[in-house]
């Protein structure tokens, strides 16, 4: 049957926790090892939640770093959801679909990591489960979100072989939906002081036609729309009349000043992980930064 409503798939990924801070030395695995390591993790999966045994499981042999996963809409995922659509077999039963490397050994570029976001200690693995009917779609998405969490520990079969086939030490292989997965971020991002960031991040990710404000004293000025942010970028006299300062205190805010500009830098490289470019607006002072950004 065809997959009408691709937003009932479930999207998920297999997490790799690496141990020692070692990378691993395989980017993407061959045909074969592919369809080894999808067979585990369909098993995995089944004994779970019995009825994912009916859809069809979508891989991608390559492994992620979480914010490349989390960007706008989910493109990674929603390109496994086009191979599906695009493989032959359909209607012909539930089907498992792997995809590695080329048989050059070259990855295509759905596949293909950013490398300057390598060195994390976790990496992830993207899966879809498509195909079937609406209802079955749906119910194993419900109980996937039920039960990952606590229980999606992979099987130490799967996770053996996720180590010797990507060449890396693995300390725990389990399994996350991606609102799991988005989950975890938040809390991280929570962690390091960015949580008034998140729900510009979950709003591209999830709903990228929608508009997203920071607005938050003393936090950087930031609109998501459109797939980008703008950022007001106001020079000294600019930021002190926005935020409220006295004109006569602005010279000694200059550490202040430049405090802020940090943490704008830092909210521009973590926008920038997830995808989302990043539109300085310059801002002087007596200008309405709202109706700048909102233009």
């Amino acid at each position: 049957m065809s997959n009408s409503n691709p937003d009932m798939n479930a999207l998920g990924v297999v997490a790799l926790e690496l141990a020692g801070g070692e990378q691993p030395r395989q980017a993407v695995l061959g045909s074969e090892q592919a369809g080894e390591l999808a067979a585990l993790i369909g098993r995995d999966l089944a004994k779970l939640v019995p009825q994912v045994s009916e859809l069809d499981l979508v891989f991608a042999a390559a492994h992620f770093d979480p914010a490349e996963v989390l960007r706008t809409g989910l493109p990674i995922h929603r390109r496994l959801e086009e191979l599906q659509m695009r493989a032959p077999g359909r209607n012909q039963g539930p089907r498992l679909l792997a995809f590695g490397a080329d048989a050059n050994g070259e990855v295509p570029l759905p596949l293909q990591a950013d490398p300057a976001l390598g060195g994390g200690a976790l990496r992830v693995l993207p899966f879809v489960l498509a195909g079937g009917d609406e209802q079955t779609r749906l119910q194993v998405r419900e109980a996937l979100e039920e039960v990952l969490l606590a229980n999606g520990m992979a099987q130490p079969d799967t996770a053996l072989l996720a180590q010797n086939s990507f060449g890396a030490q693995i300390e725990h292989a389990r399994y996350f939906t991606v609102n799991d997965l988005a989950a975890m971020m938040a809390m991280q991002y929570d962690n390091q002081g960015l949580a008034d960031l998140w729900p510009l991040l979950e709003t591209a990710m999830f709903a990228p036609d929608e508009e997203q404000w920071l607005d938050a004293t003393p936090e950087p000025l930031l609109r998501y729309v459109g797939g980008e942010v703008r950022m007001a970028l106001f020079d000294p006299a600019g930021w002190c009349a926005h935020y409220g300062h006295e004109p006569n205190a602005c010279d000694r805010l200059q550490r202040i000043y430049e405090q802020y500009l940090m943490r704008q830098r830092q909210m521009a490289a973590v926008l920038e992980a997830h995808g989302i470019g990043v539109l300085y607006v310059h801002v002087n002072a007596g200008q309405d930064a709202k109706a700048l950004l909102a233009h």
